[in-house]
């Protein structure tokens, strides 16, 4: 499987549009709003439009549960979830 090459645009200081981020992601804009709006996806900001930065979403990446199986990941999800309502 051969990696494909999407152009990202990011501001000097980190910044990019929704449109960007969930290029960067991997996911649609609509799931990033989705997310937005759960108060689940990633730390933005909101200056006229949503922006994200680049370290956020990487810190936020670096926080879903990594699995090998879906099953797996239901009873990791699962913990997770217990843990951080503590």
């Amino acid at each position: 499987m051969k990696v494909r090459e999407i152009p990202v645009k990011i501001y000097p200081d980190g910044r990019m549009t929704a449109e960007n981020a969930s290029a960067y992601l991997g996911l649609s804009e609509k799931t990033l709003a989705t997310m937005r709006s759960k108060g689940t996806g990633p730390k933005y900001i909101k200056i006229g439009r949503v922006f994200y930065y680049e370290d956020d979403l990487k810190d936020w990446l670096s926080q879903q549960v990594r699995v090998t199986s879906t099953a797996e990941y239901d009873v990791k999800s699962y913990n997770k979830l217990k843990r951080d309502e503590k």
